[in-house]
C-alpha cells in the first residue's frame, strides 16, 4: 500500500469516526430507560404530544384519521383535499368541544378568528402542521390572545377543503369550552 492509499484510507476512517460521532450525538443518550430493543431499536419518547381531550370533546386521533389526498396544479401548486372517515362525516354540523393550542391571526388582544393548533408551535416562522392537524376557529365570543396557553373551543364542525384550500376544518359560533 502506497502513502496516496494510506492517507485515503486514513481519511475514510476519519470520516467514519464523524458520521457516527454526529448520529450519536443527534439522538442524545441513551438511558437505561430507553435502553435499545435488539428488533425495534431505541426508544424515542415523542415530545410533540396533542392536546388532551376534553371531557366530552373530540380528539386529535379522531381529527387527524382525515386522509390528505394531494395533487400537483398546472403551475406545480401541491393542492390538497380531505377525504374525511365516517366518524369525523358523522360530526359535522354538530357542536363539538376541542383542545389546541392558538395561532392568532391579527396582532388584536382578543381574538375572533384564530387557528387552533392540534399540537404545540415549534416556531413562528415555521407552520408545521398538517391540515388534518389544525381548525380554523370563527368565534362569536372573543378568546384572549395566548399563543401559550390551551383552549378548550366549542363551536359547530364544518367539514371544508374541498376547494383545495388546504383547511379541512372550520369551528363556526365558537366559544369558550371547559375542561
Amino acid at each position: 500500500m502506497d502513502q496516496g492509499d494510506r492517507l485515503e484510507d486514513i481519511m475514510h476512517r476519519i470520516a467514519l469516526v464523524i458520521i457516527a460521532a454526529m448520529a450519536t450525538f443527534s439522538l442524545g443518550p441513551v438511558t437505561s430507560a430507553q435502553a435499545p430493543d435488539p428488533k425495534t431499536g431505541p426508544v424515542i419518547e415523542d415530545v410533540w404530544q396533542p392536546a388532551r381531550t376534553p371531557r366530552g370533546g373530540v380528539s386529535w386521533k379522531v381529527l387527524e384519521a382525515t386522509e390528505e389526498i394531494t395533487r400537483l396544479d398546472d403551475e406545480g401548486y401541491i393542492l390538497s383535499r380531505p377525504r374525511f372517515t365516517k366518524q369525523v362525516r358523522a360530526l359535522a354540523g354538530k357542536r363539538i368541544k376541542v383542545a389546541g393550542w392558538m395561532m392568532p391571526l391579527d396582532a388584536q388582544r382578543t381574538q375572533k378568528r384564530f387557528v387552533l393548533l392540534g399540537y404545540p408551535p415549534g416556531c413562528p416562522f415555521h407552520f408545521h402542521a398538517a391540515p388534518n392537524q389544525f381548525v380554523e376557529v370563527i368565534a362569536s365570543t372573543p378568546f384572549p390572545t395566548d399563543e401559550r396557553k390551551v383552549f378548550v373551543v366549542s363551536g359547530v364542525l364544518e367539514l371544508t377543503g374541498y376547494d383545495e384550500s388546504g383547511i379541512f376544518y372550520r369551528l363556526r359560533d365558537a366559544r369558550p369550552g371547559l375542561l
